[in-house]
C-alpha cells in the first residue's frame, strides 16, 4: 500500500467572476439573441461563482489558431506545475531529489518532450526519473493518477512518486463551435493544476505521518460500454472541440452504484462504512447524479460543491482540488474518491486514515 503525504492545489492569478466570463463570451460565440439568452442561462445555473484563467479575459478575443494555443499551453502550464510540486514537496518535507516516479497528466495541451520532461529539467530531478506522461484521460485523470501511483508504489515500498495534474481549459475555446456542448463547456471549465506526494509504506516518511496521512487501500477501473462519443475531444485545425452528450447524467444512474459497491466488496466494507465521499466536480448534473446513484444525503458531496462554486470543473485536477478540500480526517475515518472521464470510463480510490 502507500500513503498521501500531502495535496497541493494551485490556480492562475487570473480570477473572474461567472457573469464577467459569460459576458465577455457570451458577446462573441453569438450574435444571435435566443442563443444568446440560451447560453446566459446555462452558465447562471451551472453553480460556479469564479474561474481562475491561465490568461487575462480580455486575451481571449484575439486567439485564433491551435497553433498559439498550444504554445501558450507549454508556457503558462509550466510555472504552475513549478509551484504545485515545490508546494508539495515542502509540506511532504521532501526534496525533488527524493523522488522517483512522477505520473504527469493532461488533456488540454500537447507537445513532444512531455511538460512532465520540461519539469524535471526546470527543478532538477533526478536523471533516473521514472517518468510515465499521460494523454487522454481527461477528468478522470486524477483519480486513475492516484490508483496508478499506488500501483507503483505497491512493487517499490520504499519509493517516493508525485503525481501532476495541469489542465488550462480556456486555451481549448472554439469560437466557431455553436453546440450545445460548448456552451455548457465554456460555462463549466476553469483552470488549475495540483501535485500529489505519495510514499510506500515502507519509507519512512510514511511512518513519520502516521494516520495524517490517508493509505490507499484498493482501487477500481470501469469501461462502461457504448459510450465513447460521449465524453472528449474531436481534435482538428482549430484544437481541441468539445464532446458532452446530456446522456452521461444516465451512465451514473446505470452503472455507478455497482461499481463503488464492488471495490468497497473486495474489502469487506460497504457504503455505510464509507465517512466522506470525495467526487470529482463534473457540472451540477454530475454531482447530482453521483448523489442519487448512490443514495447520499444533499450535504455528502458539500466539497465537491464548494470546489465547483470557487474554480469550476478543472478536469483532471479538479478531484485533487476536493482531496485538498477535504483534508485530513479523524483516524479510522474511510473516503472514496471518484471521477467520471472519456471512454466513459470510472475511477474509484478508496482511503483510510489509519
Amino acid at each position: 500500500m502507500s500513503r498521501i503525504l500531502a495535496v497541493a492545489p494551485v490556480l492562475p492569478d487570473n480570477v473572474h467572476e461567472q457573469h464577467e466570463i459569460t459576458a465577455e463570451l457570451g458577446a462573441r460565440l453569438t450574435g444571435d439573441r435566443a442563443a444568446r439568452s440560451v447560453l446566459e442561462r446555462v452558465h447562471a445555473a451551472s453553480g460556479i461563482k469564479t474561474r481562475h484563467l491561465a490568461l487575462p479575459l480580455s486575451r481571449y478575443a484575439d486567439l485564433d489558431s491551435f497553433s498559439e494555443t498550444n504554445a501558450l499551453f507549454v508556457e503558462l502550464a509550466l510555472p504552475l506545475v513549478e509551484r504545485a510540486v515545490s508546494t508539495a514537496l515542502r509540506d511532504a518535507g521532501l526534496r525533488v531529489d527524493d523522488v522517483d516516479h512522477l505520473f504527469f497528466t493532461t488533456v488540454t495541451g500537447v507537445q513532444a518532450p512531455s511538460l512532465d520532461a520540461l519539469l524535471a529539467t526546470s527543478m532538477g530531478f533526478r536523471s533516473d526519473l521514472r517518468r510515465v506522461p499521460s494523454f487522454g484521460l481527461g477528468c478522470v485523470a486524477g483519480a486513475a493518477g492516484i490508483a496508478r501511483v499506488a500501483d507503483y508504489l505497491a512493487g517499490h515500498p520504499q519509493g517516493v512518486a508525485l503525481l501532476v495534474s495541469v489542465e488550462l481549459c480556456s486555451l481549448t475555446l472554439q469560437w466557431q463551435d455553436q453546440s450545445m456542448a460548448n456552451v455548457v463547456g465554456t460555462g463549466i471549465f476553469g483552470d488549475g493544476a495540483a501535485a500529489v506526494v505519495m510514499v510506500g509504506d515502507e519509507h519512512p516518511a510514511a511512518v513519520e505521518a502516521g494516520s495524517r496521512a490517508p493509505r490507499v487501500v484498493a482501487s477500481r477501473s470501469a469501461l462502461y460500454p457504448d459510450s465513447a462519443s460521449m465524453i472528449g475531444w474531436q481534435i482538428g485545425s482549430t484544437g481541441f472541440t468539445l464532446m458532452l452528450a446530456a446522456g452521461v447524467p444516465a451512465l451514473i444512474d446505470g452503472h455507478f452504484s455497482a461499481g463503488v459497491d464492488e471495490l468497497l466488496a473486495s474489502e469487506g466494507l460497504t457504503r455505510d462504512d464509507v465517512d466522506r465521499w470525495i467526487a470529482h466536480p463534473g457540472g451540477p448534473r454530475i454531482l447530482e447524479s453521483f448523489t442519487a446513484a448512490l443514495d447520499l444525503p444533499p450535504s455528502a458531496l458539500d466539497a465537491s460543491w464548494q470546489v465547483m462554486a470557487r474554480t469550476g470543473n478543472l478536469s483532471s485536477a479538479a478531484v485533487l482540488h476536493v482531496l485538498a478540500e477535504v483534508g485530513e480526517q479523524p483516524v479510522g475515518s474511510r473516503a472514496v474518491l471518484f471521477a467520471l472521464g472519456p471512454g466513459v470510463t470510472a475511477e474509484l480510490v478508496l482511503l483510510e486514515w489509519s
